[in-house]
């Protein structure tokens, strides 16, 4: 299993922050996520997906990674 910790653009409140966290953890191949409005950032542990494949969702869902 993979972990990383990605930096959140985007976020205005702790409701983006749940927003995020729960599409992330819908998501098939990530095991788990969680985002941090307060330290604009999300932790997600994944496997069988790129981290590439991770920040392009993130995306999708209208906030932006600005990497680790």
């Amino acid at each position: 299993m993979n972990k990383v910790v990605l930096k959140i653009d985007g976020m205005h409140c702790d409701g983006c922050a749940n927003r995020l966290q729960n599409a992330l953890n819908k998501k098939e191949n990530i095991k788990s996520a969680k985002v941090s409005f307060e330290k604009k950032q999300a932790e997600i542990e994944y496997e069988k997906i790129s981290k590439e494949e991770i920040e392009e969702y993130i995306e999708e869902i209208g906030f932006k990674s600005l990497g680790e």
